[in-house]
């Protein structure tokens, strides 16, 4: 997806005018409506603000990145995206009677790569290919009777 059109869909979620649809986890999330548009299994989608103002901003970082490199930012595709969990932040929290309860944060590694799109690649210009001497005597072979 060009690195342009994901921002402008990103934003339209941040005004609830577009749904990010849930495949994979999709235990007590409600329908939506809108989520019909894009064929999402079920209507299933949610407007996770708070998860796509982090992935916003970390994709307007990777434009400039490339930006400062000389790359022109309206030819960049995302090639490639992925989210890892990352080691849990423990705290603890004071509970009643005495006791302590864990208190852990659920933070993830996010990888965005960015390239600049290619160029097509022509065809070739096709060869001609060499026919055995069974395929031309197939070739050759005319059957008489039944379907054609």
């Amino acid at each position: 997806m060009p690195v342009k059109k994901a921002q402008a869909y990103l934003e339209r979620v941040l005004k609830f005018e577009a749904v990010i649809p849930f495949v994979k986890f999709t235990g007590g999330i409600g329908r939506k409506a809108m989520a019909k548009n894009i064929n999402a299994p079920g209507s299933i989608g949610r407007f996770p603000v708070k998860a796509v103002g982090v992935v916003k901003d970390l994709l307007t970082n990777a434009a400039a990145n490339a930006e400062s490199k000389g790359l022109d930012v309206d030819d960049l595709i995302i090639a490639h995206a992925q989210c890892n969990r990352a080691p849990a932040g423990r705290r603890r929290t004071y509970r009643a009677h005495g006791r302590i309860g864990k208190y852990a944060s659920q933070p993830a590694h996010i990888e965005l790569i960015l390239s600049a799109k290619k160029a097509p690649v022509e065809k070739a210009p096709e060869e001609p290919r060499k026919i055995t001497k069974k395929a031309a005597a197939k070739k050759r072979f005319v059957k008489v009777g039944g379907a054609p």
